[in-house]
């Protein structure tokens, strides 16, 4: 990956508008490594499982749109969200492929006065840290988490379909787990690690969607986890929002707390939780951070 000197940052729907402290996390981690963004008028991604579904047209019309902002700078986008990530990505390389539906969309785009040209790329921000260097991101660790033990999410999107993702081994992602090590955390192996949160079958039925969600839980805790270090905003709500709801189902108590990676990374980095408003989680992590003698 070529070095980049300035990212358009896409936080997507759900970070700005029902978890903004994702990005406030976010945001202090790319401050302390160096990671200059700048923002966008950019609109919803689109969802790239339900509205792929309805109207493959407009979805591709849409992440184009997304993709010509980007463009008209010469900048590749960061995504801090699974989702957005799959959709953009997923996009830009359709139409880079495919002459007739990029003339298509163009056709659409050129109402509004736009054009995609297929120019920037697209990156999770899991690949940014991680091309950084371990190192580099060592270095930055003022508060070694040692002791905490976390069992990694990386949900579905982030690397699936991998022939178009291309993030990491779809089987076996190993990213995530190497940045949570960086900070001195120790990632546990469990055995469902690579299945989903259920965030997406819980838009249809909840039942199985909290049965799945606590079957995670209970795996990831009988290995030893304290808590769940995610990477998507979906996996971020089922987990957090919904962990209450799982464990009436599975009449058992849960309790784990849910971080996103860039809120591990910062707590490593010295970061207040204040600042980065772990207050705002539905699963507490008070007694967890006084236990790691974490502020």
């Amino acid at each position: 990956m070529a070095k980049v000197d300035e990212y358009k940052m896409f936080e997507g729907c759900t970070i700005g508008n029902r978890i903004p402290f994702i990005e406030a996390s976010a945001r202090k981690v790319f401050d302390k490594l160096g990671i200059k963004t700048s923002e966008g008028p950019f609109a919803c991604c689109p969802d790239p499982v339900g509205f792929n579904s309805v109207d493959h047209s407009s979805w591709l019309a849409m992440g184009a749109r997304n993709l010509t902002i980007a463009e008209a700078e010469g900048k590749d986008i960061i995504s801090l969200c699974n989702g957005c990530f799959q959709t953009l990505k997923a996009v830009n390389h359709e139409l880079k492929h495919d002459e007739h539906e990029k003339e298509k969309i163009n056709k659409i785009l050129s109402s509004i006065g736009k054009e995609f040209n297929g120019s920037i790329n697209v990156w999770h921000f899991v690949e940014v840290l991680y091309n950084i260097g371990l190192e580099k991101i060592k270095e930055n660790v003022t508060h070694e988490l040692s002791g905490l033990k976390v069992a990694c999410h990386t949900g579905c999107h982030y690397n699936r379909p991998s022939e178009i993702m291309q993030t990491d081994d779809p089987m076996k992602p190993v990213k995530l787990r190497e940045l949570v090590a960086a900070t001195g955390a120790t990632p546990v192996d469990y055995e469902e690690e690579m299945l989903c949160c259920g965030a997406g079958v819980g838009n249809i039925e909840e039942e199985p969607s909290m049965q799945i969600l606590a079957n995670k839980f209970s795996s990831a805790i009988n290995a030893g986890a304290e808590a769940i270090v995610v990477i998507c905003p979906a996996c971020f709500q089922q987990m957090d929002t919904n962990q209450k709801k799982a464990e009436k189902q599975a009449n058992k108590t849960f309790g784990v707390p849910i971080i996103y990676l860039t809120e591990l990374l910062a707590l490593s980095y010295g970061i207040k939780s204040e600042e980065i408003g772990l207050k705002f989680h539905r699963s507490r992590l008070n007694a967890l951070l006084e236990k790691h003698g974490i502020k």
